[in-house]
């Protein structure tokens, strides 16, 4: 699948997804379009998903937490008979490469984390509405929701069928939210996800896979009920949304550009140079100014042109390995806009703007790149968008100016403030700050009393903030040494390598999903005995079962 992805979308231009507002309570019917798959070669039959149909989900998630300030409540419904979702797309798993399996697990996951986001820190709480059976990614989708509701008719079941029908894992997610987040018991999910048929009714509630198993004749009233009493425990305010404006983006096959987030894409060097340009104005004077401005304010358009660019390069450019993040501007406006949104964190757009920028991040983070910081004059690595630099596996910062460039530039400087110190935490909770100086109290604190202070190469190497403070008689020929080494690595084992080491400390939920999407799920996909021409991925539907290999690896 080499087609070029749009990760832009219009809900009225939706063509699987129904939104439906009233009141306090939206509903969100998943009612895929059979024909409607991203790519030819397969039919999206049983409300089964593709990327496409993820991509509009991702898009109304994040309209609801954005455009729908009262919605207390979302419900997650089907829009078929006897079946929620079938999962993902069997057929288009079969026949797509291993990168593009993987990614698209990848932001299928990371749209249920936005799901789970939305409960926890936006008073959006999710109902799993299971109209019908739940298979795989499907069942999944509802492990994403605060509370699951299965019809209770004798034929309906939730399942993990990965196992025994496909050779794979379920691969958003599911087993590690089974026992983690639903605290089932490990003995039982062992045989939950060894049985492809699943388990329905008192069994599935008795085992806490599901929280409810209603008769269909009570159905539509248990769940108007259950959603009015999930609306009841949120204090989201009632009001008028944001709208969340088009994107305006320019592609070519050598740059992706918007207002404030441009890209160069360096093929002959594996490598994308990305800036990310700070506010051009002063921030607003107080919260009112942010309304006023909506989706133009700064940190809310440059965050979704960073989500839109993200997520286009790891799909679309999965040759170009390593990402080099430069950011210009005036830092002081960025600080400005950072202490708008923190000094007004009760108000609901400012913190959907501050959650949405951490969401952004993680993106970043869990991103399968090698990412390079660089710091040079005209730089506004402060705030906010120092975060760039701490989400690098290395970063430059240019000792002094560039004498034969502009020998009367100020030096570059890194600022540390309070968006550093906890407001934008990693999968692993702790800010990346605190990641940086796991074990260090010293050096973080050290970090810590110097926020607010410009800090030029030689105190913020000397603090530990960044790798590296060549002058510029050094400076290219050590960015250049960085670049091409790093293209001359395996792409699969900075994969890895990476995925290791961004995570230290405490292990949530979060990172054992991705560490073990990044690991097993990417090897077993690769294998054989799922991928090969007599795998299960391949054979699935075709009458004839896997031939595996058989000795344990």
């Amino acid at each position: 699948m080499t087609a070029h992805v749009e990760f832009r979308a219009d809900p009225a231009r939706y063509r699987h997804w129904k939104v439906a507002v009233d009141g306090p309570v939206a509903t969100l019917t998943m009612d895929v379009d059979e024909h409607g798959g991203l790519v030819p070669g397969y039919d999206l039959k049983l409300n089964s998903y593709d990327l496409g149909v993820d991509i509009e989900l991702y898009d109304a998630v994040q309209r609801l937490r954005f455009e729908h300030p009262g919605v207390r409540a979302v419900v997650l419904t089907g829009g078929k008979e006897k079946v929620f979702c079938a999962g993902a797309n069997i057929r288009m798993l079969a026949a797509s490469s291993h990168a593009w399996k993987v990614n698209f697990c990848k932001f299928t996951n990371e749209t249920r984390n936005g799901i789970e986001d939305a409960t926890e820190n936006s008073g959006q709480t999710y109902l799993a509405a299971l109209n019908g059976t739940a298979s795989g990614g499907g069942y999944e989708l509802a492990l994403a929701c605060d509370h699951i509701m299965l019809v209770d008719d004798r034929s309906s079941t939730v399942s993990l069928p990965e196992l025994p029908l496909l050779g794979v894992l379920p691969g958003t997610g599911g087993l590690t939210r089974v026992t983690d987040k639903r605290h089932v018991r490990r003995d039982r999910a062992d045989y939950f996800a060894t049985r492809a048929e699943g388990l329905g009714g008192a069994k599935a509630v008795a085992w806490r896979l599901v929280d409810e198993a209603v008769p269909r004749t009570t159905w539509d009233a248990t769940v108007a009920r259950r959603a009015v009493e999930l609306a009841a425990r949120s204090s989201r305010p009632a009001g008028d949304g944001i709208a969340l404006t088009p994107l305006d983006k320019t592609r070519t096959e050598t740059s992706i550009a918007y207002r404030y987030v441009t890209a160069t894409l360096n093929r002959e060097a594996g490598a994308v140079e990305i800036t990310v340009a700070g506010p051009a104005d002063d921030a607003p004077d107080d919260i009112t100014g942010l309304h006023h401005q909506g989706a133009g304010f700064w940190t809310l358009a440059m965050t979704r042109e960073l989500d839109d660019l993200i997520l286009d390069l790891r799909t679309n450019e999965p040759a170009l390995g390593t990402w080099v993040l430069r950011t210009s501007g005036d830092p002081l406006k960025v600080l400005d806009h950072d202490r708008l949104l923190l000094d007004n964190a009760a108000d609901w757009l400012a913190n959907e703007i501050v959650l949405y920028l951490k969401r952004t991040l993680k993106r970043l983070d869990v991103t399968s790149r090698s990412l390079i910081a660089l710091i040079e004059p005209g730089s506004c690595f402060a705030g906010s968008l120092l975060e760039l630099a701490l989400a690098a596996d290395r970063s430059y910062h240019l000792a002094g100016v560039f004498e034969e460039v502009d020998p009367d530039a100020a030096p570059a400087a890194v600022t540390v403030d309070a968006m550093n110190l906890g407001p934008l935490p990693m999968g692993n909770g702790l800010s990346r700050l605190a990641t940086r100086f796991l074990g260090d109290g010293e050096g973080l604190a050290a970090v810590r009393d110097a926020a607010a202070k410009p800090l030029e190469a030689a105190d913020a190497e000397r603090l530990g903030l960044v790798t590296f403070a060549p002058d510029d008689i050094d400076w290219d020929e050590e960015v250049r040494i960085a670049i091409e080494e790093r293209a001359g690595f395996s792409p699969d084992a900075l994969t890895g390598l990476e995925a290791n080491y961004r995570f230290a400390g405490p292990e949530t939920t979060e990172t054992k999903i991705f560490g073990r999407l990044t690991a097993w799920q990417n090897w077993i996909f690769n294998r054989p005995n799922a991928s090969g021409p007599d795998g299960a991925l391949r054979r699935y539907g075709t009458g004839r079962r896997a031939d595996f290999d058989r000795e344990r690896v």
